[in-house]
This record gives C-alpha cells, sequence and structure tokens, in this order.
C-alpha cells in the first residue's frame, strides 16, 4: 500500500511469493525459533545457583521459622505451640539469659580489642621491609588456626592450673596456680584472648587500606611539622574510616556466631556457672543434645534479628563517623 500526494491511499497488486522468497522465510523463521530456545540457556547455567537459593537458603529459613512455633523433638511430627517458645525465652529460662549476657561481654571486649589490635600490626607492617611478606604471613597464620579445635584444645591447657600463663606470671612473681578455664570469673576472658589472637583478617584488610591512602597527604602533613600521632589521628584514622566500618560490621557479626571455643574448652556444658555459654552454644545444646529443635528455632531467629539490629546501628551510626571521598 502506498499514499499518493492528494492523501489517498492506493493499493499496490499483491505478487506472488517466489520459491526463493518462501525458502528465504522458513529459513528467518527457523533462525527465531532458535533464538527463542536459546533465551533458556542462561538460567540453565544459572540453575545450579537457584537450587542452591532455594534448597539450602531460603527453604532451610521458612522452615525453621516454622518450627519455631512448634514442639519437635526430630523423632515425632512438629506439634503447633503458637508464642508458647518465645514467652517460655524470655520470661522463663534463665539460662537463655545468661548466654545473652556471656555472648554481649564477649562481643563488646573481643571486637574493640581485636580490630586496635589488627589496626597497630598493620601499621607495622606497613612498610616496605626485608622479608616483610614472611612477617606478614607470621601474623596472618593465627587467623588459619585459631577456629580449629585442636587449638582450643591447646588453649584450654595453656590456661589451665599447671598452663603456660601461670608459667608466664611466674617470671613476674605473679603465679597463683589460678585454673582460669575452672574460674566463672575468667573462663569468658580465656575466649576473648583467643578471640583477639585471631586478628589476622582484620589485619589484612586494614593493611589493604593503608596501601591506599595518598602518600601525599602525609608528606604535606609532615613538612607543616605534624608528628606521627597528629598524622593518625587527624588524617589516618579519618581516612581509613570506611575500612574500619566494614571491619567493624564483619567482627560483630563473626563474634556473635562463635562456637567451637566454648564448646571445646567448656567441654560443651558452657561452665563453669554458665559463664562460657555463648548463645551458639545454648542453641546448639538446646537442639541436639536436649532435641529441643522448636525451641532451638526460636532461639535461631532470635540471633538473627539481634544480629540484624546491631548491623543496622552500624550502618545508622555510619552516617556520623564515616568519611568516603565523595
Amino acid at each position: 500500500m502506498t499514499t499518493a500526494q492528494t492523501g489517498e491511499v492506493v493499493k499496490e497488486p499483491s505478487v506472488p511469493a517466489t520459491p526463493s522468497d518462501q525458502r528465504e522465510r522458513d529459513r528467518m523463521r527457523r533462525r527465531l525459533a532458535r533464538r527463542r530456545g536459546g533465551g533458556w540457556w542462561p538460567y540453565l547455567f544459572l540453575a545450579p545457583w537457584f537450587v542452591g537459593l532455594f534448597g539450602l537458603t531460603i527453604y532451610p529459613m521458612l522452615d525453621s521459622l516454622y518450627l519455631s512455633f512448634t514442639n519437635f523433638d526430630l523423632l515425632t511430627p512438629a506439634q503447633w505451640v503458637g508464642m508458647d517458645n518465645y514467652n517460655r525465652m524470655f520470661a522463663e529460662d534463665p539460662v537463655f539469659w545468661d548466654s545473652v549476657h556471656a555472648t554481649l561481654v564477649y562481643v563488646l571486649v573481643s571486637v574493640p580489642l581485636k580490630l586496635a589490635l589488627a589496626l597497630a600490626v598493620a601499621m607495622l607492617l606497613n612498610r616496605d621491609l626485608r622479608g616483610i611478606g614472611l612477617y606478614r604471613a607470621a601474623f596472618y597464620l593465627p587467623s588459619l588456626l585459631g577456629g580449629a579445635v585442636a587449638i582450643a584444645i591447646v588453649w584450654r591447657q595453656v590456661f589451665g592450673g599447671e598452663g603456660l600463663f601461670n608459667d608466664f606470671l611466674g617470671w613476674f612473681g605473679l603465679n597463683t596456680g589460678q585454673d582460669w578455664i575452672s574460674s566463672p570469673d575468667t573462663a569468658l576472658y580465656t575466649l576473648v584472648l583467643l578471640a583477639v589472637w585471631q586478628f589476622g583478617t582484620p589485619m589484612v584488610i586494614f593493611l589493604a587500606g593503608l596501601k591506599q591512602l595518598p602518600k601525599d597527604v602525609f608528606e604535606a602533613a609532615a613538612i607543616d611539622g605534624a608528628g606521627a600521632v597528629t598524622r593518625f589521628f587527624k588524617i589516618t584514622l579519618p581516612l581509613l574510616t570506611p575500612i574500619v566500618f566494614f571491619n567493624v560490621v564483619l567482627q560483630i557479626i563473626d563474634a556473635f556466631k562463635t562456637f567451637t571455643p566454648a564448646f571445646v574448652i567448656s567441654n560443651g556444658s558452657g561452665g563453669p556457672l554458665n559463664s562460657t555459654m555463648l548463645y551458639s552454644l545454648y542453641l546448639y545444646k538446646k537442639g541436639f543434645t536436649d532435641l529441643q529443635m522448636g525451641y532451638a528455632s526460636a532461639l535461631a531467629w532470635v540471633l538473627f534479628l539481634v544480629i540484624a539490629l546491631f548491623t543496622a546501628v552500624n550502618f545508622i551510626a555510619s552516617r556520623y563517623w564515616v568519611h568516603y571521598d565523595d
């Protein structure tokens, strides 16, 4: 159809398709069909990820949420009990509050000490010295070994009544023969020391951040007479706040989930007097020792919400102390 200058539409005479035109149309149809079929290939390659996301993450989370409202012992079908598990947790379970207290002390003491030590060592290792790579590997080594069961067993021996820690105190005339693991006043702090000893991962992140700081700013400050302490608090620390924030978030989450050292050092009891009953250990005991999986699921969801709350508070507070280049 064509349009004449007068605006009148003139119909063109139809031309019958030749065999070659028909073959070209068939070829185009097959090509379009292959393209439509090929649109599924990316989803096929992503299928393992989707299986992992829904089968290993989302479904277990939803199932755990359902179980938190039930009475389930792993052997008989779950029975719906509504909010009973949560009411029992907050109103009737004193061990729950012991685990909350131990975990909060552990997080609030170990994370600042660990980050401070990691930053100090990172600044010492941020130098062009001969064999500096060997020093960095040596300081990172405890992070590779710190989570192992063997190290937790060694830690229990070190802080025992006749352990190396008392021998160390003996050099200064302070050896009292105390068993630091068996005392409810000190047992938790041996776990804190073990956590602080594993400062390798935040140290590496701090070291990467220090490498990115502009050297000309430090040179200009030194020319203006700024000392090392002034340069640290006025230049290094403000420029490093995004790295500090990143480490704070990661280490708080990691500290809330600590399980292996508390389990090994206390022989799975959380003792003495629940002083090392970290939240993850109590959750494990309820789920797999007492076979109260419904109650353990409720504990897990409370832990999830507490970690989410701490992370959200960190992000909101970061607006006031984290400085970005822009």
